[in-house]
């Protein structure tokens, strides 16, 4: 009898899912034959190579990383047969022109679901979840450690992938320490989403092989907290899900991909921001749940401000640094620094654009929507020096940081810098340590 032929699959991502996606789905599955990922949203991620080591035994050469821009190209020079699509954070319409894009080039055209690629835990897992980039994850997951910490747990936190580095030296990574982040190498956007943790005195692994990193992660933990990434859905299964919302983004619940899904299955929605949005995009997002999710418990949310020094903003010109990924793929024209420079009382915002340089000028044009905001893009060393030139360059008196990071900590600045952090409080009931009380009062893994 003859050999069954394998099907030859391109998955599309971001240096995230679609490892994940191939790690659970492909790796050592025969009737498959993974010819190449390709990568879009990520600066340079592009032209590596999925290591052997990582790829398996069905995969001696690893496998190549190419540019989604290629796709039509890819499909037929290459015979695909299927393309996965497999990262987070675009609209319904971005992924089905690439459906199209497919089907034209003549490949079917998959999306994996919970079912094909969550992992289960022995421990219990609580997920926090997005209906996009820039809704509050980080402060809602950080409230939520700090709830069960308080209660006497132990919580080790698993972040969404970021490897943007030597993928075999990121196959399981634990940070503990700052050291660590130094150890491992991490750009901006990783320190960003560890250090909090760390400054709680938490642990919180990331990496590219998430069975290994959840079987590590379950020898200390009591619970495993899934911080999600962008608007994924986690790659654990839930025995809480947690979907945070942004009314400064009505309608965006039910537009935006992976997010929606989110949005459906959530057992717990955080209306977030509700102290600096409007009422009625605020009654847009309730009118979205009780469509869709009406068995959903909801919890109101505000992101107060805490600035370290407002005293150097007022009557100052400015320089807005915001995170990077809400306003680049999350699509927010501003963000925390923004609402600080308004509220006490900057002179001027002064328009980092004339002093970009090097791949921070890619950025503008990339994304046209941002203007008087420098977002932190910071993939790796290169750009962060192309980042810290633009901010050294701009002339303005104070930089606020609406980032969650410290910048100085991976930078020189030649100006006085104002840091902005935002921390979830809930408003009115119910609030989030009732919710996770009666959790853990009914969870049965934690029982045994």
């Amino acid at each position: 009898m003859a050999e069954k032929k394998r099907k030859r699959v391109l998955i599309l991502g971001a240096a995230g899912r679609d490892f994940h996606n191939f790690n659970v789905f492909f790796r050592d599955n025969p009737e498959y034959e993974v010819v190449a990922f390709t990568a879009t949203q990520i600066p340079d991620i592009e032209g590596r190579l999925y290591p052997p080591e990582l790829a398996g035994e069905l995969y001696p050469n690893g496998i190549p990383i190419w540019s989604e821009d290629d796709l039509e190209k890819i499909i037929k020079e290459h015979n695909i047969d299927i393309v996965v699509f497999a990262y987070s954070d675009v609209s319904h319409e971005h992924v089905m022109h690439l459906a199209s894009r497919a089907h034209s080039a003549g490949a079917d055209f998959w999306l994996l679901g919970p079912k094909s690629t969550m992992l289960k835990s022995s421990k219990p897992v609580i997920a926090v979840t997005a209906v996009r980039t820039g809704c509050g994850k980080s402060q809602t997951s950080r409230k939520v450690a700090q709830i069960l910490q308080e209660m006497g747990y132990k919580v080790v936190a698993i972040r969404h992938p970021m490897p943007y580095g030597d993928l075999r030296k990121q196959v399981v990574q634990r940070f503990a320490s700052y050291e660590d982040l130094d150890k491992h190498e991490c750009t901006i956007e990783e320190r960003e989403e560890y250090e909090p943790y760390i400054d709680r005195g938490m642990v919180v692994y990331a990496g590219v092989d998430y069975e290994k990193i959840l079987r590590e992660a379950e020898k200390e933990a009591d619970i495993i907290l899934w911080d999600g990434g962008n608007n994924d859905f986690p790659f654990y299964e839930p025995d809480l899900w947690i979907v945070v919302t942004d009314p400064h983004r009505p309608g965006h619940e039910l537009k935006y991909h992976p997010g929606e899904t989110n949005f459906r299955a959530a057992d717990v929605i955080i209306i977030n921001k509700i102290d600096t949005a409007n009422r009625d995009d605020i009654q847009k997002v309730r009118e979205s749940i009780e469509k869709v999710n009406p068995n959903a418990i909801v919890i109101d949310g505000a992101s107060p401000l805490y600035v370290d020094k407002p005293e150097l903003i007022k009557g100052k010109r400015v320089l807005v640094v915001e995170d990077g990924p809400t306003l680049t793929h999350g699509g927010m024209k501003y963000g925390a620094g923004y609402i600080a420079a308004k509220k006490y009382g900057a002179a001027e915002i002064v328009d980092p654009r004339p002093y970009a340089v090097g791949s921070i000028v890619d950025t503008y044009k990339k994304y046209s929507h941002l203007d008087v905001i420098l977002p932190a893009m910071g993939y790796g060393a290169k750009q962060i020096k192309e980042l810290e030139e633009t901010i050294n360059r701009a002339d303005a008196d104070v930089v606020i940081m609406g980032t969650p990071i410290d910048l100085r900590r991976v930078m020189k600045l030649n100006k006085p810098a104002v840091r902005v952090r935002y921390e979830l409080e809930e408003i009115g009931e119910p609030k989030l340590k009732d919710v996770l009380k009666e959790f853990v009062e009914k969870c049965e893994k934690l029982k045994k």
